[in-house]
C-alpha cells in the first residue's frame, strides 16, 4: 500500500462513501421494518457494517480491474 497524501485521501474518501452507503442501507431496512429503539439501532448497525464492507470489497475490486489501484 503506497503511503503518500493522495493513497490517504481516496482511503478516506471510500471510507466515507462505503460507510455512507452502509448506513443508508441499514437505516432504510429497519423503517421499512418498523424496529425502533435500541434493537433497531442494533440491527441498522449490523446491515449497515455488512453493507458498507461489501461496497468497500467491490469498489476496490473494480478499481483494481480497471488499473487504478495496484
Amino acid at each position: 500500500m503506497d503511503n503518500s497524501a493522495g493513497s490517504i485521501v481516496f482511503s478516506i474518501l471510500g471510507i466515507l462513501v462505503s460507510g455512507t452507503i452502509g448506513g443508508l442501507a441499514g437505516w432504510s431496512v429497519i423503517t421499512l421494518l418498523g424496529f425502533t429503539g435500541v434493537g433497531g439501532a442494533l440491527v441498522a448497525a449490523a446491515i449497515g457494517m455488512v453493507v458498507a464492507t461489501a461496497v468497500w470489497i467491490g469498489l476496490t475490486v473494480l478499481l483494481r480491474a480497471l488499473g487504478f489501484l495496484r
